[in-house]
């Protein structure tokens, strides 16, 4: 079985600048630990941090490889933070490390750069020109707030709704994660404007029935963006593939997978969020490590984000 444990020559960047060497090394014993070939990629992933760059802070204590294999563990398994393993460094720090990342938008900085790259080894270009949109309500744990819950009527569901848009791979372009008395309508047109500049050859969007009405025409006169909508037929009974919708529907059965999105257990929307690009990092960097040679060696020249 190949080793996935940090060792004083680890390249990360806490280990090379930092002071992570002051604390003692882990080895792998968890599915959701990186293995070595998912560390080349994800460590040439990583957004370089603000006190490296000359932005102010502090040099992170701990591995950053540790770090983000205690949060995959916290997503993959479902734990509270104060019940990680002592084996990771201590909660504290990994929650410090988690927080900093979703309020300073670096989770989503970094899963967007494994995005591209997936897509680029599928042979598609690194920015999509069509989406799905859709959307999964959730029961909402006792510590989510009244004021960020609310009630989906259609699915008689009291909790969170999560608004994903995915390219056609199932691969996920933004999230929005409201009260489940959010209609789908209402989320979209919060979603799609900044969607629309950051993918600037977007010109297709698949989506339900319950995205028609006014929205269609919004989009296509403000956005000049095409909201398709792939309806069910009245003739079918039970269940049935619809095209293109299926992807999105995978792509909530991929996220599913991880115990901490069973149910909404955030306090606040944006760690939801955060949670959900976390774990689908999880999925791109094994694909990705599939991928990669065996032959390759860890990355030794620091990478600045661009």
């Amino acid at each position: 079985m190949e080793s996935s444990s940090p060792t004083r020559e680890c390249d990360c960047l806490a280990h090379r600048f930092g002071n992570a060497a002051d604390h003692p090394d882990r080895s792998s014993r968890y599915d959701s630990d990186m293995s070595d070939a998912e560390w080349v990629v994800v460590r040439t992933a990583l957004p370089v941090p603000a006190w490296l760059d000359g932005r102010g802070g502090r040099p992170e204590g701990y591995c950053h490889r540790q770090l983000i294999d205690a949060i995959r563990y916290l997503v993959d398994n479902g734990v509270k933070w104060r019940n990680m393993p002592a084996d990771f460094p201590p909660w504290k720090r990994v929650y410090a490390f988690f927080r900093r990342w979703r309020d300073h938008g670096l989770v989503r900085e970094f899963h967007d750069r494994l995005r591209e790259r997936v897509r680029k080894t599928e042979g598609r270009d690194a920015e999509p020109t069509a989406a799905i949109i859709d959307s999964q309500s959730v029961k909402a744990d006792a510590t989510v707030k009244n004021d960020s819950r609310g009630f989906d009527g259609g699915k008689k569901i009291n909790g969170r709704k999560r608004h994903v848009v995915t390219d056609c791979l199932g691969l996920v372009l933004t999230v929005l994660v409201t009260p489940a008395s959010t209609t789908d309508r209402d989320a979209a047109r919060t979603m799609l404007p900044p969607l629309r500049e950051t993918c600037r050859k977007l010109k297709l969007v698949w989506a339900d029935g319950s995205y028609t009405g006014y929205l269609v025409d919004w989009a296509a006169q403000t956005l000049d963006l095409a909201l398709q909508v792939v309806k069910r037929s009245d003739d079918t009974s039970g269940f049935t593939v619809l095209p293109r919708r299926w992807v999105i529907e995978r792509s909530f059965a991929w996220l599913m997978r991880s115990r901490r999105l069973a149910r909404d257990y955030e306090a606040r929307t944006d760690s939801s969020e955060a949670m959900i690009l976390w774990s689908m990092t999880m999925m791109m960097s094994r694909r990705l490590a599939r991928r990669t040679p065996t032959q390759q060696q860890r990355p030794r020249i620091l990478t600045r984000a661009a």
